[in-house]
């Protein structure tokens, strides 16, 4: 067994130290059994408010230690926002400049964070989804090497992140304990970082379940493999299932989080908690985890959170608020 974190510390020198230790939250509330216990790993309590602070921190030490970055170099990176923030905030920190790629239909809330930390923004094309950000970010790239891009899809520190931190805080939390763990499908990282640690520990005691957009679904934060790119960090076969979702299924259970468990959370998120629901439902024991990426500060033009319920219910699955 690993060695966990124990102890964790509550002060600290530097707002990028403060990064992971989030809370785990049981959510009796959605709990199909009661000897099902569902939790919420909280990434919105990291500093930017999203899962991606730990990726973001993890990318640019990397790079730092590797000697592929140097003060004042323009770092450039594709994102559907979380990333971007987070990266924003630790190249501030660490004086260095930030260029992001960014579908042009992502809410103002994210543009309005990117700015406030100093990025640069360059639009993609919407329609084009995560993957046109990808292609114009390698394209850019490809025009101008002193560029330097981390290309979260691409590097093993994303999932390292994950591997290192968010997976032994759950373990330790949970003495050991977990039947499943649920994270949506972006780039990989957190499914592919918790996944492989979770195996390690616990064999096929524990499944590896991702929540994978149906192709189509404009689900923000989340992508479809069958849209033709699959981020090369993933790992098909560490997978024990992947279960599709629908903006629709997104929409109503962020809305449940917020009604049923005060847990104000991002849309991707709710996708996440449907599957999770779903997996403890066909459990008669065990602990079933899942990470809520973002909080909902991000998604508040949306109106989403102040829908009434039968609006929520009668929701178009295929149009972005």
């Amino acid at each position: 067994m690993a060695s966990f974190i124990r102890n964790a510390p509550r002060r600290y020198g530097d707002v990028v130290e403060s990064i992971g230790h989030t809370p785990l939250v049981e959510l009796a509330n959605l709990s199909p059994k009661p000897g099902v216990r569902i939790w919420a790993k909280l990434e919105s309590h990291n500093p930017t408010g999203s899962v991606k602070d730990r990726v973001a921190r993890g990318l640019i030490e990397d790079a730092e230690e590797k000697g592929l970055i140097r003060p004042g170099q323009t770092i450039l990176e594709p994102t559907s926002g979380n990333t971007g923030i987070a990266l924003a905030m630790i190249a501030r920190r660490r004086g260095y400049r930030l260029r992001v790629v960014m579908p042009d239909n992502v809410t103002p809330e994210r543009t309005q964070l990117l700015r406030m930390y100093g990025a640069e923004i360059v639009y993609s094309d919407g329609s084009l989804g995560s993957n046109g950000a990808v292609a114009m970010a390698r394209e850019l790239a490809d025009a101008d090497p002193s560029l330097y891009m981390p290309y979260q899809y691409g590097n093993p520190a994303n999932p390292a992140a994950h591997y290192n931190g968010t997976a032994l805080e759950i373990l330790e939390d949970l003495d050991g304990q977990v039947a499943a763990f649920v994270a949506g499908l972006g780039t990989g990282g957190t499914l592919m970082g918790n996944g492989r640690r979770f195996k390690e520990e616990l064999g096929d005691a524990v499944k590896i379940v991702a929540a994978e957009p149906m192709q189509g679904e404009p689900v923000q934060g989340l992508r479809s493999l069958d849209d033709g790119f699959i981020p090369p960090i993933i790992d098909i076969d560490l997978l024990d299932r992947k279960i599709f979702v629908t903006n629709r299924d997104a929409i109503i259970w962020t809305r449940r989080l917020l009604d049923e468990e005060q847990i104000f959370a991002g849309v991707s998120s709710g996708a996440i908690a449907r599957v999770a629901v779903r997996i403890a439902s066909e459990l008669d024991e065990g602990n079933v985890v899942f990470i809520v990426c973002d909080d909902g500060w991000k998604y508040l033009s949306s109106g989403i959170y102040t829908l009434p319920v039968d609006e929520v219910e009668n929701l178009d699955s295929t149009v972005w608020w």
